[in-house]
């Protein structure tokens, strides 16, 4: 348990033992009652004790997310700017520069309900139903993939979780084991280090470390418009490929009616604009990850970069099951288990240019 709610809890207590002494001795106010301190005792420990009565699913988190928490952690928990990202960084924790998620981090569950319940939504903490708190805490956990959509979370089925990185944490017992040797001598406060420092690498960030250019170094920004060439050179190939394929006008009219089923989270045509997910106007032959304005995955940034461009057979599997064709994907949709489903699907795309 933190300091702050171990602090919390003790004033509680102070504050019921005092409250009648004081009262008496000021003349002022009343003893607390059991109720108003119960509202104000909102702990939840990593053994489920203090969780309150309530459930909800991942299914139900979701929509809640997206009203309450998109606007600061993205639609899919991977964050926006430097608000925090809440899923993603699964097997990051031993590199040098870790992502650390309530998927891969956090040891205990407990920690997530009881800081949304108390702090979030930014700007209007208090104001979720314990309901609605279980809904989020589900549609994250699954965000890192460590529950099904239609898991419900609950008091009851809340230490079935088990958090990936449970076993990850120890004692801090630096107080015996190393404050010593921070203590010994006087510490040096000036002209500590005898070797002169040189930069020897650049950070991985371009643009951070300063560095004089030379005539065997590329500059970043030209390596960068031949990779952008290279990919528009890549991305016309494939649109010519599709180009010159047959249009099948009534297996797209087949298409817009399977379509439906994507409206929810998708738009296409004239005016199209992102929604929980990237408008799709031009996606076929289009490289994966690449519609302006759109937070993607981590999952699929990483197929992205890795050159992954959505072909009709590259999107037809990704259609048939989207979880299985691509692991850690934030897309929610079943699939459409029918192969003519999605060639039906796919040849409607075909009829929305960029």
């Amino acid at each position: 348990m933190s300091k702050y709610l171990k602090s919390t809890a003790m004033l509680a207590a102070l504050a019921l033992a005092a409250a009648p002494a004081a009262a008496e001795k000021l003349g002022l106010g009343r003893t607390a009652l059991p109720e108003e301190i119960a509202a104000w005792n909102l702990d939840v420990h990593p053994d489920g004790s203090g969780l309150p009565v309530g459930s909800g699913d991942a299914i139900d988190g979701e929509e809640i997310f997206a009203q309450q928490c998109a606007v600061c952690h993205g639609d899919f928990a991977e964050g926006i700017g430097n608000w925090p990202k809440l899923a993603g960084g699964k097997d990051t924790l031993d590199r040098e520069d870790p992502l650390k998620t309530v998927g891969s981090y956090w040891p205990y569950l407990s920690t997530a309900f009881d800081y949304i319940r108390r702090s979030m939504p930014y700007g209007n903490a208090g104001t979720l139903t314990d309901d609605e708190v279980y809904a989020i805490v589900a549609y994250i956990l699954y965000s890192n993939d460590l529950v099904e959509d239609d898991f419900v979370l609950s008091n009851e089925s809340f230490l079935e979780v088990e958090m990936p990185n449970a076993d990850g944490f120890f004692v801090d017992d630096r107080a015996e084991t190393e404050y010593s040797q921070w203590s010994s001598g006087e510490p040096c406060m000036e002209n500590c280090k005898d070797e002169e420092v040189e930069v020897t690498m650049r950070a991985m960030v371009l643009d951070v470390t300063p560095q004089e250019e030379t005539d065997d170094i590329v500059p970043a920004t030209e390596a960068k418009a031949e990779a952008v060439e290279e990919v528009a050179e890549e991305e016309e190939a494939v649109r010519e490929e599709v180009v010159e394929a047959e249009f099948d006008a009534a297996l797209a009219a087949d298409g817009e009616k399977v379509f439906r089923k994507c409206k929810a989270c998708h738009q296409v045509g004239d005016g199209a604009k992102n929604r929980v997910g990237p408008m799709l106007n031009g996606i076929i032959g289009h490289p994966a990850g690449a519609v302006d304005g759109f937070k993607y995955s981590n999952a699929l940034q990483d197929a992205a970069d890795g050159g992954l461009v959505w072909s009709e057979e590259e999107l037809a599997a990704f259609l048939a099951k989207p979880k299985d064709y691509l692991n850690g994907t934030k897309m929610s949709f079943a699939g459409l288990r029918k192969e003519e489903d999605q060639a039906a699907v796919i040849e409607y795309l075909k009829s929305f240019e960029q």
